[in-house]
C-alpha cells in the first residue's frame, strides 16, 4: 500500500472513531489532527472538506458492520440460522462494538437526520441494504420450505432491525448489556416459534 493511501486510511479510521463517540457536530478538524498527529494541510490533502471526511468515516464504520454480517450469514446454511446469525452480530455489540461509541449506523442515523443530507442519504442506503439482505434471506427461506409461507419478509426484516437497533441504543444509554441480550433472546424465540418451519 502506498504511503498516501495508508495515511488516508489512518485518518479515516481515527475520524470514524471520533465521529462515532463525540458526534459529527461536536468533532472539529483539530480533534482529528490531534488524533492522527497531522497538520490541517495533511488532513485536507486527502479530504476536500470535513463533510467528505465524515462520509468516508461513515463508510468505514458501515464497512465493519457489513463485514461482520456477511461473515456471520456466510457461516450459516439454513435461512433461520442466517437470521439468527445477524441477531448475534448485533448482540455482540455489547462487548465488542464495531467502533468505540457503538453502532455507526444508528449513531449516524440519529445525528444526520436534520443537518447533513448527504450523510443521511448514505446512512439510508446502508439501512436499506441491511433490510434488503434480511428480506432476501426470508424470501429464500420461504421458497426452500424452511420458513412459514405467510411470513411477511418486509415486516419481519423491519422488526428485526428496529428491535436490535433500539436495544443497542438502550444498552448504550443505560450502560447495561441486558436490553440488547433480552432483545436478541426475544428474536431467537420469535424466529424459532413463529417463523421457522419445524
Amino acid at each position: 500500500m502506498r504511503k498516501g493511501q495508508a495515511t488516508r486510511e489512518r485518518i479515516t479510521a481515527r475520524a470514524a472513531e471520533l465521529f462515532n463517540t463525540r458526534g459529527y457536530g461536536s468533532t472539529v478538524i483539530a480533534d482529528v489532527m490531534a488524533a492522527v498527529e497531522l497538520e490541517k494541510g495533511g488532513i485536507y490533502r486527502h479530504f476536500a472538506s470535513k463533510d467528505d471526511l465524515a462520509l468516508a468515516a461513515f463508510d468505514y464504520g458501515a464497512g465493519i458492520v457489513r463485514q461482520r454480517v456477511s461473515v456471520a450469514v456466510a457461516g450459516a446454511a439454513a435461512s433461520s440460522d442466517q437470521l439468527l446469525a445477524v441477531v448475534e452480530v448485533f448482540r455482540s455489540y455489547s462487548a465488542n462494538p464495531p467502533l468505540p461509541g457503538g453502532c455507526p449506523i444508528l449513531n449516524t442515523a440519529v445525528e444526520s437526520d436534520d443537518f447533513h443530507p448527504r450523510l443521511r442519504e448514505r446512512t439510508q442506503a446502508v439501512m436499506v441494504e441491511l433490510q434488503t439482505l434480511l428480506e432476501t434471506i426470508i424470501r429464500q427461506g420461504i421458497e426452500r420450505g424452511e420458513l412459514r409461507p405467510a411470513t411477511d419478509a418486509a415486516r419481519l426484516a423491519t422488526v428485526i432491525i428496529a428491535t436490535l437497533e433500539g436495544a443497542v441504543m438502550m444498552s448504550r444509554l443505560l450502560d447495561d448489556p441486558n436490553p440488547l441480550h433480552w432483545a436478541a433472546d426475544h428474536l431467537h424465540t420469535h424466529i424459532h416459534t413463529q417463523v421457522k418451519l419445524n
